[in-house]
């Protein structure tokens, strides 16, 4: 209460002090204005009574001064308001001309993808050099099959995709896209390459149609639908009063976290792009939503490069590769069956999280 009466307190003083400077500058403008006007009607009035203008000069000058009063008037604050606007003007090119911390090189080209295949070679990162993040990575997506990462909150997950991104560049190792490393072509194209669907979806407040295209703003109403369908969301945007035309958010409908969830598979699916990143995208949702999610999911994957990072095993499980990630680095790999065959650390959170879900059921 005490910091937030703090800075209330600045605000009313930061007012005031504007307000004061505000209306001793008009006082000051005003005053001006009136010695002036009282200068030049003495001096025509000295003028008239030597002969040397006629009284109907006299009555012109005031008439043409109050006529131009006001213009003058106007002329000041549209000074003070051009001024304000070109200090925010003057911000925005600040904005605009920000280098990104991570600029293309100067020969960067486009990345064109064939295949989709990733490839991460001996990657090693850290945000600080004291403390590494991940650790001589080494692994390889390949073209139309399903890659997870597995391991605990804080094991280096997350850091591959904001690296696969190239949010940062690596420190070591290099991270290739059918053989073209990432760091060698244009932060657009390789973006435009993949497609991501977070643990938190961005949902705008326009229309749910809208929404959706936002994966491929030349995407057509069709387009649209039909990506919908695949999401298997189809049939839960027309049960809404405005089906797509609904307006998402206040005012509009609310969308579950799994809603949500495959609105965002849908946006992907209109994207069409060749490799697809999943962060979470069951973490927050029930049994039967994560079914439907799943669902959807597998045809997302279809013909494409996935990446997925999961804290529920039995999103995984039928990935066609599972990396186990601990401490930033790769310690175990392997599908489903022999990763449980070898007893390591798979096998124990897989038995971490049955053992769970038993006593959820007995409850």
């Amino acid at each position: 209460m005490r910091r937030y009466g703090t800075a209330v307190q600045d605000h009313v003083n930061a007012s005031y002090s504007f307000l004061c400077r505000m209306l001793w500058g008009n006082a000051a403008q005003d005053f001006i204005m009136t010695i002036g006007f009282v200068s030049c009607t003495i001096l025509a009035m000295q003028q008239v009574a030597r002969e040397k203008r006629s009284f109907g000069a006299l009555v012109n000058f005031m008439f043409y001064w109050s006529a131009i009063k006001g213009t003058v008037k106007q002329l000041a604050n549209s000074y003070q308001n051009v001024s304000s606007t070109l200090v925010n003007a003057e911000g925005l090119l600040q904005l605009l001309h920000t280098e990104p911390s991570v600029p293309d090189s100067k020969s960067a080209k486009n990345l064109v993808v064939h295949t989709g295949e990733v490839r991460f070679e001996n990657v090693s990162f850290a945000y600080d050099p004291r403390k590494p993040t991940i650790e001589t990575i080494d692994f390889s997506a390949e073209a139309g099959k399903t890659t997870a990462l597995l391991g605990k909150s804080g094991s280096g997950k997350s850091t591959i995709f904001t690296l696969l991104h190239r949010l940062y560049d690596v420190c070591e190792g290099s991270i290739t896209i059918d053989g073209q490393d990432i760091r060698d072509v244009t932060g657009s194209s390789l973006r435009s390459a993949i497609g991501i669907v977070p643990q938190k979806p961005g949902i705008f407040n326009i229309s749910i149609k809208e929404n959706v295209r936002y994966g491929n703003l030349d995407a057509t109403d069709k387009d649209v639908m039909d990506a919908c369908i695949a999401a298997d969301i189809h049939d839960c945007i027309m049960s809404f009063p405005d089906a797509y035309e609904a307006t998402v958010g206040e005012g509009g409908v609310r969308l579950s976290g799994g809603q949500a969830q495959r609105l965002a598979i849908a946006r992907v699916l209109v994207k069409k792009p060749k490799i697809v990143l999943l962060d979470e995208a069951t973490s927050a949702v029930d049994t039967l939503t994560e079914a439907k999610i799943q669902k959807a999911i597998s045809r997302l994957a279809s013909d494409r490069t996935v990446l997925v990072i999961a804290h529920r095993l039995s999103t995984v499980a039928r990935a066609d590769k599972i990396l186990v990630v601990h401490e930033g680095k790769i310690v175990e790999s392997g599908t489903h069956e022999e990763l449980l065959a070898k007893g390591g650390r798979y096998n124990e959170l897989w038995a971490q999280q049955t053992l769970t879900k038993q006593v959820e059921l007995e409850r």
